[in-house]
């Protein structure tokens, strides 16, 4: 990147310049035809979310501690009327009638057909001709426009998303923007109108409608309607809670905390013609169940006048279910920062301006970077995940996670471990959630013989062993984390906090029947793993996670004066290196070495998940000599942490071409799945594994599948072995098929909804800039190549100018220690050594 388009990036995000800049960034725009499928997840991090559709409406009404896909609560319930939550305006030109629209695009064809007719919310209501999409996470914005309007209407959503800023990032709202600009050569009065029925009580699978309350409040400049449960909702049910419609702009304030009731459509219609009679509502009252609240602004815009009209949702609901367990009551910690719904708003409407300003800086010098367009779209986009339903945080303090999320409940529980160590978002971006979900996984889910139980269990304080069952690649992957969360924040109290089941962790590997039971450094034994099986015999995914588990235990125990442990781990680490060169590598890539258990008897206890399933001396469920697509995925971790090379460099690289020779598909149409469809037709995409020799009689079962996570790890393998067009083109293909027609791009799936693997795409950055820091060491590294690269280690964020000879680190949020600076295959310059804080900067010479 030039100079001078770096000063343009620094002045475009400075603090003097974004509080006059109400425009947000953009990184992708989908047109008509792409976005009735976009539905952009809007909630802050363990709070639950309401989602952007990409025709403007609300969706998903996700906020009672449990998913709640396509969920939209209904006035009284009606089927027929579809009456569910919107926003409108009404429009005033002079000399002529006055009209009123839904501020949304058109129905998309997926709701033509039912037998009532349209299926669509808020079918028969007039709404704008054209609607298009465009954001940039958490900034999401439909453009709607209409030739027979004065009008044009930016809909806008987003939640604050600060890196490093856990506090601000986990806020429960949703905050609306309404741009409304008068087109024509006369003034236009306007009134915008929020509808949404009072819901509580009933999360779009479990309860019912209730009659409950609902209230208009002013206080502070803050004016809304605030809803509340009635008596017949159990306070103690999850369903319980408070939430509130409210805004702050300038304008006539109008509201009704009830429609008056009325057969068939009638309670619409009376609505309706008090709206559009001059913009303004009159309130009523009524005894009907889920009323419905409204508020309404109504301003006038001059010729070629833009205003922004502000609506907050905010929400409060501390009861969570503890994995879906309805007797157990592991609660929100976001709510017990608050009374209820508006004390949120209270608390946080008026500092939305600087929030949203610190969330532009990110994700301005985010896209604004000289990392690969679509490297920047996969990680972004997947980073919404954590601010769904997939992940919460206990009323206790503890972050944990499902799988993925089903419409209506979670889909695998207990944080497992051997789907959560593919996720390299949470640690880069918010290290203090990171240190926490390791002391969930070491200070509570590892028992006195080291065996982590791969899901958790809920309470934590009595259940989380209790599962009882270990998972090879899961618990390796655990360790490699904690090494990661260790360097990246330098905090050797967190180090020393739980070295100790560390230890014990890597010691459980050579337990007798275990998995590497002759301490060779193989792992041989019963290896239950990601594909939901066990693995016998030497492999290379639990292999590479094996090696790459020893690496980072022999760093742990060297730096803590375990001389003795750190040259135990280093031995079998080398032993075990060699062997899977020389036993495993077949000269394109690796391969399992199958070695059936004798009988259920010589396999150790918590090491096999299904017993019936095991058919001594011919095993099932076996990956054999296939090419799996994320047999390097230990490597890939590996070059994240700075480790090195596990096995051969050459071998790596030629794995990450055979995989690409044999995985690719260019067209799915004659590929035959066996499993589950998350690409298939005319798609491109990477299979799970193929087989070009033997292939088992009954192969792992996902092995004709294509899942993203997976992909994403193969496309990075391939970054950080320079075979960047190969992960470009491998990254392009799941972004292709998540295009918002077909399906939605911030929701790449696999065993549920938002799946967490899924957030591997986050290193994609880092392997693309070479990025790596080491708070341990104050040292950063970064790619030689000339450009302005993002970066951020979970606690500080910012940009890097490399050019000829030269970086400059500038420092955009939080503080960066440093005592070297390493520019790839460059050199490495010491530092004296100096803290930045927000605004400083450092240049290196060369």
């Amino acid at each position: 990147m030039r100079l001078d388009k770096l000063r343009l990036l620094m002045l475009l995000f400075s603090s003097s310049i974004l509080a006059q800049n109400t425009d947000w960034p953009v990184l992708k725009s989908y047109d008509q035809y792409h976005t009735d499928r976009i539905a952009m997840p809007v909630g802050g991090i363990g709070t639950g979310t309401i989602s952007l559709t990409g025709r403007g409406a609300l969706e998903d009404w996700e906020i009672m501690s449990r998913p709640a896909k396509g969920f939209n609560p209904l006035y009284t319930g009606v089927e027929v009327i579809n009456r569910a939550p919107f926003f409108s305006i009404y429009l005033k030109e002079e000399n002529k009638e006055a009209q009123a629209l839904l501020l949304e695009g058109p129905v998309p064809i997926k709701y033509d057909e039912g037998f009532y007719g349209s299926k669509a919310p808020n079918h028969g209501l007039p709404r704008f001709n054209k609607a298009t999409f465009q954001t940039a996470y958490p900034f999401g914005q439909v453009l709607l426009s209409d030739e027979n309007l004065p009008v044009t209407v930016t809909v806008g959503a987003f939640n604050p998303l600060i890196p490093g800023n856990t506090a601000d990032s986990s806020l429960p709202m949703a905050i609306l923007s309404y741009k409304v600009k008068n087109t024509s050569d006369k003034p236009v009065t306007i009134s915008l109108a929020g509808n949404i029925p009072n819901f509580i009580g009933y999360d779009g699978k479990e309860g019912k409608p209730y009659q409950n309350i609902n209230t208009y409040k002013e206080e502070n400049g803050l004016k809304g309607i605030h809803f509340m449960a009635g008596e017949e909702v159990d306070r103690e049910s999850y369903q319980y809670g408070t939430f509130s419609l409210t805004t702050n702009s300038e304008g006539e304030i109008s509201y009704r905390t009830a429609w008056k009731p009325g057969d068939w459509g009638n309670s619409t219609l009376e609505f309706w013609d008090d709206y559009t009679d001059d913009g303004l509502l009159e309130e009523r009252t009524s005894e009907q169940k889920n009323n419905m609240g409204s508020l309404a602004v109504k301003t006038t815009l001059n010729p070629n006048q833009e205003k922004d009209i502000r609506f907050f949702i905010t929400w409060h609901f501390p009861n969570r279910p503890a994995w879906g367990n309805q007797k157990a009551n592991v609660g929100n910690y976001y709510a017990t920062q608050y009374a209820d719904s508006w004390e949120v708003a209270q608390k946080h409407i008026n500092r939305i301006p600087e929030l949203e300003q610190q969330t532009q800086s990110f994700v301005g010098a985010f896209i604004g970077s000289d990392i690969p367009e679509i490297v920047k779209e996969a990680a972004l986009f997947n980073l919404a995940h954590f601010r769904t339903q997939l992940a919460f945080k206990t009323k206790s303090g503890y972050y944990l996670g499902w799988e993925g999320i089903k419409d209506n409940d979670g889909s695998g529980t207990g944080t497992c471990t051997h789907v959560w160590n593919y996720e390299q978002t949470i640690p880069f971006l918010f290290g203090d959630i990171a240190q926490n979900m390791r002391e969930v996984e070491f200070g509570f889910a590892t028992d006195e013989n080291g065996l982590m139980s791969y899901r958790i269990h809920l309470p934590l304080e009595t259940k989380a062993t209790s599962f009882g069952l270990a998972a090879a690649d899961g618990q390796m992957g655990s360790i490699m984390k904690y090494y990661r969360e260790w360097q990246l924040s330098g905090d050797e109290d967190f180090l020393k906090k739980n070295w100790k089941n560390v230890k014990k962790a890597m010691e459980f590997c050579w337990i007798p029947k275990g998995w590497d039971p002759d301490k060779d450094g193989v792992m041989e034994g019963s290896q239950h793993n990601t594909m939901d099986v066990e693995y016998f015999g030497p492999n290379p995914q639990m292999g590479l996670w094996y090696l790459g588990a020893l690496r980072a235990t022999e760093e742990m125990a060297s730096y803590l004066g375990d001389e003795k442990f750190a040259k135990t781990c280093r031995s079998l680490y080398e032993n075990g290196s060699k062997y899977m060169d020389e036993n495993l590598f077949n000269g394109e890539y690796y391969i399992q070495e199958i070695v059936p258990p004798k009988h259920l008897d010589s396999i150790a206890k918590g090491l096999i998940r299904v017993k019936r399933r095991l058919v001594p001396n011919d095993p099932q469920y076996q990956l054999g000599e296939g090419v799996l697509v994320d047999q390097l995925v230990g490597q890939v971790m590996a070059h994240i942490l700075d480790l090195g090379y596990l096995v051969n460099k050459d071998n790596i690289k030629k794995t990450n071409e055979s995989i690409l020779k044999y995985n690719y598909r260019e067209n799915l149409m004659k590929h035959p799945n066996f499993m589950r469809s998350y690409a298939y037709g005319n798609e491109s995409a990477l299979l799970m594994a193929h087989y070009p020799k033997d292939r088992p009689k009954q192969p792992f079962p996902y092995f004709t599948e294509v899942m993203t996570g997976f992909e994403h790890t193969a496309a990075v393998a391939m970054m950080y072995e320079g075979q960047t067009e190969n992960a470009l083109r491998t990254i392009q293909d799941i972004r292709n098929r998540y295009d918002g027609k077909k399906r939605n791009p911030f929701n790449e799936a696999e065993y549920g909804h938002h799946y967490a693997r899924s957030m591997m795409a986050w290193a994609g950055v880092l392997a693309s800039t070479e990025f790596h820091y080491s708070g341990v060491e104050k040292a950063m590294r970064f790619t030689s190549k000339p450009g302005t690269y993002f970066w951020s280690n979970g606690y500080s964020w910012g940009t890097c100018e490399v050019k000829k000879g030269q970086a400059k680190i500038n420092v955009l949020f939080g503080q960066l220690e440093l005592k070297s600076f390493t520019l790839q295959n460059i050199g490495k310059k010491k530092l004296k050594a100096k803290t930045m804080s927000k605004g400083e900067s450092l240049t290196v010479d060369f």
